[in-house]
């Protein structure tokens, strides 16, 4: 499965519900964090044993048909992943406090693997880097993240089993398969960085032209071909007016909150990702076609070589974007 614009849990979600799209993942509190800390994952031991199915599992532990699971992303490798996935109401509001694993199967009738928790990512930021166009009623706040090995190619099917305060449990399949297969176009960690020109400030002169953003971005200073294999970099493809999953804006803000304390370390490039900011899945900018990318946002954190290091498809916060930068600075 390639994911194309829009990306996977926008659409997994319109076709879960008609009440619920990524459009309405903003939850009507505050969110309690500020992209800090990630809520730990809770222990797998309090979470049943897998058993000979994903169904068994289900039938044992209770479906329920209150809560939608999806997938944040696309794109997954054989090997160890990083499974992002978002948990709403089916009335609407995102879910981004609950106890929950995930558990993972090999096709249709593959023994299930699991439990594996997962944390919660706060993609909230301090109020100095958050946009004007920040949408409480739309952006997503939060990002559950599991560490699952996906080893085999093919088709996976999930499981997400919540734990609620009082011990009791609930299970959902998650909206849409995920297919485990080699993307040889999007640089993977380990691979060199493609070297394109990306444009700047200074050749643009209006920033409109160059980011969606309100008020733009500061990541526009630096050309990737000027930087690349001379000083780490972290680039950042992101639409945020135009994103098709309403985590675009949130995760430009977590660039612009990092850049502020490693700016002088790195450098930060903002890359949109249609020509002339104009939604045309046609017509994507050059750099995403060079960079292979079937869905957004995408970070790449490039040490000073130009090897990628880390890369991250769809939502992340401070803290993650932090712990990437920390070992390729000072």
């Amino acid at each position: 499965m390639t994911t194309r614009f829009p990306t996977t849990l926008s659409r997994a979600l319109a076709l879960a519900s008609s009440a619920v799209v990524l459009a309405s993942c903003g939850a009507d509190e505050e969110p309690e964090q500020t992209g800090e800390e990630p809520l730990p994952a809770p222990s797998a031991s309090e979470f049943p044993e897998p058993g000979e199915s994903l169904g068994e599992l289900l039938a044992r532990v209770g479906e329920t048909n209150e809560v939608v699971a999806a997938p944040s992303g696309g794109v997954f490798v054989p090997g160890q992943s990083r499974f992002g996935f978002g948990l709403f109401d089916v009335a609407g509001p995102q879910i981004d406090d609950a106890d929950v694993a995930v558990y993972a199967a090999e096709g249709a009738s593959g023994k299930p693997q699991g439990p594996f928790p997962a944390r919660v990512e706060d993609l909230s930021t301090q109020p100095a880097y958050t946009a004007e166009s920040a949408d409480e009623e739309t952006d997503a706040t939060s990002v559950y993240v599991s560490d699952i090995p996906l080893d085999e190619p093919g088709e996976w099917r999930m499981v997400a089993v919540i734990r609620e305060p009082s011990g009791e449990m609930s299970a959902t399949y998650f909206t849409t398969s995920v297919e485990v297969t080699e993307y040889p176009d999007i640089p993977a960690p380990g691979q060199q960085a493609p070297e394109v020109s990306t444009p700047t400030l200074d050749e643009v002169g209006d920033p409109t032209e160059i980011d969606t953003r309100v008020p733009p971005s500061t990541m526009h200073g630096d050309d990737l071909a000027d930087v690349l294999g001379k000083q780490p970099v972290v680039l950042l493809f992101a639409t945020p007016a135009l994103c098709q999953t309403r985590v675009c804006g949130p995760v430009v803000d977590v660039a612009e909150q990092v850049k502020a304390e490693y700016g002088d370390e790195a450098a930060f490039i903002h890359m949109e990702i249609y020509e002339d900011n104009v939604f045309d899945l046609e017509n994507l900018r050059p750099q995403v076609k060079a960079y292979g990318l079937p869905s957004e946002p995408w970070l790449f954190v490039i040490d000073k070589e130009g090897e990628v290091k880390t890369r991250i498809e769809g939502a992340f916060s401070v803290e993650e974007l932090e712990d990437a930068l920390e070992p390729l600075v000072g």
